[in-house]
């Protein structure tokens, strides 16, 4: 390999959209000599908005992958969309990479995403950066967005280079001591500041800085420096505009010089087991250990097949190496190992730790999964990204009944494909519902079906996912018994249910002693009760948060089957359940409206009427606001176009799933009634 682990950059961009991410990363790879010229976002000719309904729209719909070599280091880049129905994505890739580097915009400010952006980096334990792109637009006061900046993030936000007061260059302040007048600040200060701050973590540095009042070089600052950036005690701010270059080899010079190598950042959590059991591993990134890899992205073309991208974090993976997903008994073969960047891809032989690159046609890799070469490693996995719950909803169904199965296959395949994504078949509905971020979000991959597919689908809103519990202890017993000609069926079941904390799900257990109920039925008394909690015991809605304990029996020798103990399990569970006091639930969502200021009283009072909760409002930049508060899913079910209606059609709104919370009465009535209507 032309480079070691210590060469490499891993550097995921975020940010909102519109700040440049694209024709940052288009500079980036002309600068580090991969692309002859930069592409054009007009022109649909840049190398990570490959799509072709990327290239038609003008903006990022997807992640994308892609890298450089500069002056001695290889650096991978992942391009993030920045609209937040794609909040999800941005957010399932950056376990991939050591720093995120946060592009803002400079004629906007700090926006609501880089501030969730910033917030997410900083509980992946990520090296943060900011990136001020823009900084040579008519009108930018880099003074105020750098305050801004500040006052969102902390003091802890230092400038490593700063911009002439016209924008036409930029001048370190790390390396040299004095430079040219600046936008605001002087170099001397802005290189004073970053050495107090770093010498902070190292208590020796500090004292020599202090009583000896050396200068120090570089050199001497690089471990508290990296020391900073893992602590969150530093997080590097600089000015670029992508469009004409300006600041961007100095931006590669800070990538090489001063952000972490797969050795120097916060090591990734893997763990060993599922739930309460699981415990953290160490995995290094030492090129002779086991290799283990992590699939942070899959692609999946008609005609290419799968191709899984996955980040190395222990050992060296070569083309031809047997490896295996995830505890798999049977292992593949990597025939081919890339390189990817953008939609080419180039094939390589071997790839070392913390790298990125893909396997084609690996078709039982999938998003989170790992690849590992030993079986000792076989229920290794990396402690998982918190990824906001897909609330919005569509029931999709094929315009042509004959091409129900290709739409299955393709919205499969678009869930594969987008971790924040959610497919869901309800049997008792007969429905099939797409849940993602927002609006465009679910538009975005009904666009791609047609896209890809050529597949017309219909919609309409979705039934809400009601849920069913029990508040109280109770027992239930029943007596399963039936003859027909010789064949008999006996099975009899006592059984306890208990109410679990909220998002506890399901949980089964047994205190049969004595063979009451052979082990080998216990099964099916469980199957019993899972059918019986699918279908609902108050109003047919699935059930969650029980427990279901199995306390006593009775068998016969000859009847007894295993189609008896399930419906003996079944009627017992439900005989229970009607004396545990049981309740239909409904999700609440934690919801955002971004709304103009003059529209906040129109809507607050919207929303109190929808029985929601303001939780906050806060001011946004441009005379908009930002409303928060708490609304059960079915009050916005269809709300986009109200919401239009009271905001002059200037509003939208995203939403998180929050808790679920008993039905009032009232509402409970009404839904009643509506299913008997139906």
């Amino acid at each position: 390999m032309p480079y070691s682990t210590r060469d490499i950059r891993n550097v995921c961009l975020v940010g909102p959209s519109h700040a440049g991410k694209t024709l940052l990363t288009e500079a980036l790879l002309h600068a580090g000599g991969k692309i002859p010229e930069k592409g054009s976002i007009e022109k649909g000719t840049t190398v990570s908005d490959y799509t072709a309904r990327e290239k038609e729209i003008g903006h990022s719909q997807f992640n994308s992958v892609c890298h450089l070599d500069h002056e001695g280091i290889h650096v991978n880049l992942i391009d993030t969309p920045g609209y937040r129905d794609f909040y999800g994505r941005a957010l399932s890739v950056m376990p991939a990479a050591e720093t995120a580097a946060v592009v803002i915009n400079a004629t906007e400010g700090v926006e609501m995403i880089a501030r969730r952006m910033m917030d997410a980096a900083e509980r992946q334990r990520m090296c943060r950066m900011i990136i001020v792109n823009k900084i040579d637009a008519e009108g930018v006061n880099i003074e105020k967005v750098f305050n801004e900046i500040q006052e969102a993030f902390g003091k802890e936000c230092l400038p490593m280079n700063l911009p002439s007061r016209d924008g036409s260059k930029v001048v370190d302040c790390f390396f040299q001591l004095e430079g040219d007048e600046t936008a605001f600040s002087s170099v001397g200060d802005a290189h004073t500041q970053i050495v107090d701050q770093v010498v902070e973590v190292d208590e020796e540095l500090m004292e020599v800085y202090l009583e000896q009042g050396e200068e120090l070089a570089p050199e001497q600052l690089h471990d508290p420096f990296e020391k900073a950036l893992r602590t969150g005690h530093l997080v590097p701010v600089c000015f670029v505009s992508a469009e004409t270059g300006v600041g961007i080899r100095q931006l590669l010079t800070i990538f090489e010089r001063l952000m972490p190598n797969p050795t120097e950042a916060n090591p990734p959590v893997f763990l060993k087991g599922e739930g309460d059991d699981a415990k953290e591993v160490k995995v290094a990134p030492e090129a002779d250990a086991h290799a283990i890899a992590h699939v942070f992205m899959v692609n999946i073309d008609t005609f290419k097949g799968r191709l899984a991208l996955f980040r190395i974090h222990q050992g060296t993976i070569n083309a031809g190496n047997q490896l295996f997903v995830g505890d798999a008994r049977k292992p593949f073969k990597a025939t081919q190992l890339l390189k990817v960047n953008g939609d080419n891809h180039d094939k390589i032989e071997t790839a070392v730790p913390g790298d990125i690159c893909a396997l084609p046609r690996v078709d039982e890799a999938h998003y989170d999964a790992v690849l590992h070469d030993s079986h000792d490693e076989d229920h290794f996995h990396l402690k998982p990204v918190k990824l906001p719950r897909p609330m919005f909803g569509l029931a999709i169904r094929a315009q042509d009944d004959k091409d129900a199965q290709k739409v299955s296959d393709a919205l499969n395949i678009a869930e594969a494909e987008d971790p924040s994504l959610l497919v869901e078949h309800i049997v008792s509905l007969n429905e099939v519902v797409l849940r993602g971020l927002g609006e465009l979000h679910l538009a975005t991959v009904l666009q791609q079906i047609k896209d890809r597919h050529d597949l017309e689908v219909l919609t309409q809103l979705p039934s809400i996912a009601y849920r069913e519990t029990i508040t109280a202890k109770a027992e239930g017993h029943h007596r399963h018994k039936k003859q027909t000609g010789g064949a008999g069926q006996f099975g009899e079941v006592y059984l306890r249910v208990e109410p679990l904390p909220q998002g506890e799900g399901f949980q089964f257990g047994s205190e049969v002693v004595g063979g009451a109920i052979p082990s080998g039925f216990i099964p099916a008394v469980e199957n019993g009760v899972k059918q019986a909690m699918a279908e609902g015991a108050v109003n047919g809605y699935p059930m969650q948060d029980v427990r279901v304990v199995v306390t006593d029996g009775k068998h016969h020798s000859v009847d007894s089957k295993e189609i008896a103990f399930i419906q003996a399990g079944k009627k017992a569970f439900l005989d229970a359940v009607a004396k545990a006091r049981p309740i239909v639930m409904e999700p609440i969502v934690n919801a955002e409206f971004t709304i103009p200021s003059d529209s906040v009283g129109g809507v607050t009072g919207d929303l109190s009427g929808m029985r929601g909760m303001i939780t906050g409002t806060d001011a946004l930049p441009d005379g908009r606001a930002l409303v928060s508060g708490q609304v059960p899913l079915q009050e916005l079910q269809g709300y986009h176009s109200r919401l239009k209606s009271l905001t002059g059609g200037d509003g939208s709104f995203t939403m998180d799933f929050s808790h679920y919370a008993e039905v009032p009465a009232v509402q409970l009535k009404e839904l009643k009634a509506a299913n008997e209507q139906a």
